[in-house]
C-alpha cells in the first residue's frame, strides 16, 4: 500500500498512514524548516524538498494513494479568504495535473472547514468536479479532534477522500465519532513548571486581565485587541500563525503562573506521539508554526484504517 504525499509538512499525514502499515513511497514539501522536522522523524530517502511546480510526474515512484493537505490559508477564515486567486490556492491544480498523469487508486485531501463555503461555494464545486473530471467517485465530511479523535482540540477540517473505482467508494466510510474524550490534564501537566520562557511577564499588556480570569484547568485565547478569551476545556484551533505572533498562542494557568503552550503540549493537541519531535535545526518560531501547519494526526490514523480496509477487500 504505497503512498505519496504532497504538502506533506512536516508529515503528520504521511504519520497517520504509516501507523496502519502504508509505505510513504515519495514525499514533498518545499518549506525548509518543516523539513528538516520531516527527516528528523522520517529520514530523508524518499522526501523531496523543492516547489511542486518544478516537479514531473512522471519522476514520482509508482503510488496507490496520493495525500495532500494543499496550502488553506487562501480559504480559511483566519486568513484572507482569496481562494484560488492566491497563488496558494491555485497548488490544489498541481495535484490536479499529477492525478492526470499518474492517476492513484484513492485520494485524501485536507483543508479548512471554510473550503466548503467558500465563494459561494465555487471554490469546493471546482474541486470536486475537477476530482470527477479525472474519473473519481468523492466522498467527504468535516471532522474535528474532539469528536473523531477524542483530543481537546476544537480544529474543524474537510477531508476528502476520492476513489477511482466506484466499488471502491461504495465500501468506504468515514470513522464514527468517538464515545471516549481525553482531558485537558491528560494533555497538559499543570503541577509541572516549564522553561521561563512560556511564563507571561507581569508588563505584558494582557496579564492583568488573564491573572484576574485565569483558572487552572481551563484554556484561553487572546483576541486581536489583547482581550482574554475563555475557550473552556477544549484547546482553540492551533494555527501557523503562532509562529510569528506569540500572542495567538492558546495561554493556560499552572501552580507556578501563566504561560503559552509549551511545543510539546501543542503537538499532543494535534495527536503526534511522545518520539515524534521537532528538528533542533529550527527555530521555536518554526516550530509553532510547523504545528499550527499540521494535522489531527489520529483523525487521519482513523480515516487510513478505513482506506485499508478498501484496498485489502480487493486484495482478499
Amino acid at each position: 500500500m504505497r503512498v505519496a504525499s504532497l504538502f506533506s509538512g512536516i508529515g503528520g499525514i504521511d504519520l497517520g498512514f504509516q501507523q496502519n502499515g502504508f509505505n510513504i513511497v515519495w514525499a514533498n514539501e518545499r518549506d525548509a524548516a518543516a523539513c528538516k522536522t520531516y527527516r528528523f522523524n522520517f529520514g530523508d530517502s524518499y522526501l523531496q524538498e523543492g516547489d511542486i511546480r518544478n516537479i514531473q510526474a512522471k519522476n514520482i515512484p509508482d503510488f496507490d494513494v496520493l495525500t495532500a493537505g494543499f496550502p488553506c490559508q487562501s480559504f480559511s477564515t483566519a486568513g484572507f479568504k482569496k481562494g484560488f486567486r492566491d497563488p496558494r490556492g491555485n497548488l490544489f491544480f498541481e495535484i490536479i495535473r499529477i492525478v492526470e498523469e499518474k492517476p492513484p487508486r484513492i485520494i485524501l485531501l485536507e483543508n479548512v472547514e471554510n473550503i466548503i463555503e467558500h465563494d459561494n461555494q465555487k471554490t469546493f464545486l471546482t474541486i470536486f468536479n475537477s476530482l470527477s473530471e479525472c474519473g473519481y467517485d468523492v466522498k467527504y465530511r468535516t471532522l474535528q479532534p474532539f469528536d473523531y479523535a477524542g483530543i481537546p482540540q476544537r480544529r474543524k477540517r474537510v477531508f476528502i477522500v476520492a476513489f477511482r473505482d466506484i466499488d471502491d467508494c461504495d465500501a468506504f466510510s468515514f470513522p464514527e465519532e468517538m464515545e471516549e474524550k481525553q482531558a485537558i490534564d491528560r494533555i497538559i501537566d499543570f503541577s509541572q513548571k516549564q522553561h521561563a520562557s512560556y511564563y507571561y511577564a507581569n508588563n505584558h499588556p494582557s496579564y492583568p486581565e488573564l491573572e484576574h480570569k485565569a483558572k487552572i484547568g481551563k484554556i484561553y485565547s487572546l483576541k486581536n485587541d489583547g482581550s482574554v478569551y475563555c475557550s473552556g476545556t477544549l484547546c482553540p484551533t492551533l494555527i501557523a500563525g503562532m509562529g510569528k505572533f506569540p500572542d495567538r498562542i492558546p495561554v493556560v494557568k499552572d501552580n507556578y503562573g501563566i504561560r503559552r503552550l509549551t511545543i510539546r503540549e501543542c503537538l499532543r493537541f494535534q495527536g503526534f506521539p511522545e518520539n515524534f519531535n521537532i528538528s533542533r535545526e529550527n527555530s521555536i518560531e518554526d516550530a509553532y508554526k510547523q504545528i499550527g501547519n499540521s494535522v489531527c494526526v489520529p483523525i487521519v490514523n482513523r480515516i487510513a484504517i478505513e482506506i485499508a480496509k478498501v484496498l485489502e477487500r480487493r486484495v482478499l
